[in-house]
């Protein structure tokens, strides 16, 4: 099959996850074709059957502002006649999907059969854009004009279609990961980097793009509550808006000295390796890749009840879940983990089991498949 990928290039969820699948795909034979602004980071070695098509916009005069989704539109055309695609899928509703939707309009005057678009949701396309009335009606349409729509989770599903009204099938395809890539490695070296050589030094890391919705002001707060009782550091894996409100609370909280700062890393799994505890209060989230990714490298997580979160998670067996603001009862979760070594264990063997039973890439891949086969029947 003859497949074009519609993804960011950033480091967010939704670019790691097309990256990821498209990889996977050109993996079992199929042609794939990533079209995006950038070539995005995961795409950093060179793939047998992927190929990268970088989306130009020129600015002219006449335009306010530049024209992106007229020039993706206009790549996913060229890039469709070129190749020959079955399948347009568009990570990402807006402008994705919407590009993809008037790019099959496009091919539909000249092509017998013009690819099937498929959309996948991934979150804040639903719940920040999506419900934001400057978008909300365009990004109804795109999600209706699709040939298949998946959604990451069923919370996301659920808001999907009370949001926007929408009442068409959206199929549930979970994130998933490379679990031969993803697993814990001896990396003592870097752990006494951050520790000191302290053996009983504890490490908690979080790793997140820093927005408001990732709630920063929570993990220093819960991390401030753990320092008190456990000799430990907190790791800050990641860039965005709210490192200055980390940086400013660990001050006032006189914890300025335990967290350091690491910046946005393409490959986290060294510093997971390291981790004792995971913390990822967040106020939304709908799957919880990162949280996923930690499991799959060993280290217990305790998060909030958000969104998809308790699709991955089971509380008390494969982490511990708390509602979104109790500081308090995610502090206390984190310090028995901390020090109940009998606890992480079992925690942590049961995340891993989890993650290799049900979110592995060779379960998840299929899904889509059988998703472009339907939604190509369907066109």
């Amino acid at each position: 099959m003859n497949i074009g990928i519609v993804c960011y290039a950033s480091m967010g969820g939704s670019g790691i996850v097309a990256t990821e699948l498209a990889k996977a795909l050109a993996g079992r034979g199929h042609d794939v074709h990533i079209i995006s602004a950038d070539q995005p980071f995961r795409l950093d070695t060179f793939t047998p059957g992927l190929a990268f098509h970088q989306v130009y916009t020129p600015s002219y005069p006449l335009f306010r502002e530049p024209q992106y989704l007229l020039s993706l539109t206009n790549a996913i055309v060229r890039v469709a006649r070129e190749h020959g695609l079955d399948i347009v899928h568009a990570h990402y509703a807006v402008p994705h999907a919407t590009a993809a939707v008037l790019a099959r309009q496009v091919l539909a005057t000249s092509a017998s059969r013009p690819p099937a678009v498929v959309t996948t949701l991934h979150g804040t396309d639903i719940t920040v854009v999506g419900a934001d009335p400057s978008y909300s009606e365009i990004v109804a349409f795109s999600i209706a004009q699709s040939d298949g729509v998946s959604a990451v989770s069923n919370s996301l599903r659920e808001a999907t279609c009370r949001e926007l009204s929408i009442e068409r099938p959206i199929d549930v395809i979970p994130n998933f990961l490379d679990c031969a890539t993803y697993r814990r490695i001896s990396v003592p070296a870097l752990r006494a980097r951050y520790t000191h050589g302290e053996a009983d030094l504890r490490v908690v890391i979080h790793v997140s793009n820093f927005r408001p919705v990732k709630r920063i002001d929570s993990v220093v707060q819960v991390f401030a509550r753990i320092a008190a009782q456990v000799p430990s550091v907190l790791l800050l894996v990641g860039d965005g808006p709210d490192i200055p409100v980390a940086r400013r609370m660990a001050a006032d909280l006189g914890i300025g000295d335990r967290v350091q700062y690491l910046g946005a890393q393409e490959n986290v799994i060294p510093l997971l390796s390291i981790a004792d505890l995971f913390l990822l209060p967040s106020e939304q989230e709908s799957f919880g890749l990162a949280a996923l990714e930690a499991m799959a490298c060993g280290v217990p997580v305790v998060t909030s009840t958000a969104g998809g979160l308790p699709e991955v998670i089971e509380h008390g067996r494969s982490g511990f879940l708390h509602p979104v603001g109790d500081v308090e009862a995610m502090a206390a979760s984190g310090v028995r983990l901390l020090t109940d070594s009998a606890l992480r264990a079992r925690i942590t063997a049961e995340a891993v089991r989890t993650v290799h039973e049900r979110f592995c890439v060779d379960s998840i891949v299929p899904m889509y498949e059988a998703h472009y086969l339907r939604a190509r029947n369907r066109r």
